[in-house]
């Protein structure tokens, strides 16, 4: 006799999520199943914008984007969260902003800049002459 398992199987929902990208023309469009991390859909998101060509250039370091639901405001979700835990199909991908590391030589070189002017540091930062007229 066969036994039949008293389980039933678990139904992976699956469907069709947009994703926008701040900086970018249009939106990213693939499916997903409910189940899955929102790591595992940020790093998608990020090798299909990239295999399209699009820009800007954005790497491929899923820890340097924060993922929005498009609807639930500010509260970005987690990277081990469900993407169907959010209840919604259409998300938001934003690169962090990187934190420039203020040095001692930085901080002296701002200092000794602040003496001469804005001009003569704006010139040293971005390397490049400004004519007067």
């Amino acid at each position: 006799m066969e036994k039949k398992s008293l389980q039933k199987p678990i139904k992976n929902t699956r469907f069709l999520i947009t994703i926008n990208v701040l900086g970018s023309a249009g939106p990213l469009r693939f499916v997903v199943s409910e189940n899955d991390k929102v790591a595992g859909v940020v790093e998608t998101a990020l090798n299909q914008y990239a295999r399209e060509g699009r820009l800007p250039i954005l790497g491929s370091e899923v820890n340097d984007f924060f993922f929005y639901s498009a609807s639930a405001g500010l509260d970005g979700l987690g990277p081990l969260d469900s993407i169907g835990s959010a209840g919604v199909r259409n998300f938001i991908l934003c690169k962090k902003q990187k934190k420039l590391l203020m040095t001692e030589g930085r901080a002296n070189a701002i200092a000794q800049n602040g003496k001469r002017g804005w001009k003569a540091w704006l010139t040293k930062s971005f390397n490049f002459k400004i004519h007067s007229h």
